[in-house]
């Protein structure tokens, strides 16, 4: 594929993640793919890294796997590694949806802990209309982020969203009525983000994502909740809480 490969940015606690190839509306090919995924290594290893916002320039958000790649024999599952991954990172993602997501592109969105969109945001996943069948952890998440019965309308009728139903059903947390607005308000959102307590988060985040897959690790949760009690963190939100201050977080 031509055009350019997915970008990272990191400022100030937030690492940016944008979809550059407009031209062909942000179609994700095996390079961008593997590209994402070494993205993914960047931020886990980061610590200062707190939230992770995924953007795409144009006027769609993404139109899901590049249909040539499928016609040359398929991902090896790359896409799905990365749903995957961007579902299991350790900061808390959210999604800045400015224009429309198909196919595949809409299981990114589900992978994310927060979905922002603007009125010109849409869904829709067509995979029956050419014959695919979809991954597991794709229709798992479709179900447990937005119940069977929208997932069956998205899945088995190809049925197309706007952002008003997305909202309603769950594919978005939040939604701005003006473009100008999107921004602002992922950005806001970000901001709030970097400054809780990262450590919480980051327990609580992977259990409640084990609890949408139907599993949660009691012993796993035990020890993260013992962790969070002996922390400096807690310490420290506690006094902050006492002198009527912002708490100052180290993740530790």
């Amino acid at each position: 594929m031509s055009g350019t490969l997915p970008s990272l940015i990191v400022e100030k606690g937030v690492a940016n993640l944008q979809l550059e190839r407009p031209e062909q509306a942000n179609r994700l090919g095996n390079d961008d793919l593997e590209q994402l995924l070494e993205h993914f290594e960047t931020i886990e290893a980061d610590p200062a890294i707190r939230v992770v916002v995924l953007r795409a320039r144009g006027k769609y958000f993404c139109a899901g796997y590049h249909l040539k790649d499928l016609e040359s024999g398929g991902d090896d599952g790359r896409f799905e590694a990365v749903a995957r991954g961007l579902e299991d990172l350790r900061p808390v993602t959210i999604a800045a949806v400015q224009g429309g997501v198909y196919g595949g592109a809409s299981d990114l969105l589900l992978a994310c802990d927060f979905r922002v969109g603007s009125l010109s945001a849409e869904v829709a996943m067509p995979a029956v209309r050419f014959g695919l069948h979809l991954y597991g952890s794709l229709l798992e998440r479709y179900v447990s982020r937005l119940g069977l019965n929208t997932a069956k309308r998205l899945i088995l009728a190809a049925e197309k969203l706007s952002a008003e139903d997305m909202l309603r059903v769950g594919f978005l947390t939040h939604l701005v009525e003006e473009p100008r607005e999107l921004d602002d308000t992922v950005e806001e959102l970000a901001e709030r983000l970097v400054g809780l307590a990262p450590l919480a988060m980051k327990g609580m985040k992977r259990h409640l994502n084990e609890i949408a897959r139907g599993g949660l690790d009691l012993a796993s949760l035990q020890e993260d909740i013992s962790h969070c009690i002996e922390s400096n963190d807690l310490a420290e939100g506690l006094r902050a809480l006492q002198e009527r201050r912002p708490p100052c977080f180290s993740g530790r």
